[in-house]
């Protein structure tokens, strides 16, 4: 995994929604708050 240093722009990636759709980070940009959270299981 890249690390992300602090107060840099974080490296573009893209996803697959709940529905199956494209989702990328570029379609972000210009809005206020991107909260993105990766869970590592329940243990």
């Amino acid at each position: 995994m890249q690390k992300v240093e602090l107060n840099t722009a974080a490296p573009g990636f893209t996803l697959k929604d709940f529905h199956g759709k494209d989702v990328s980070l570029a379609d972000f940009r210009g809005k206020k708050n991107v909260l993105i959270v990766f869970n590592r299981g329940f243990s």
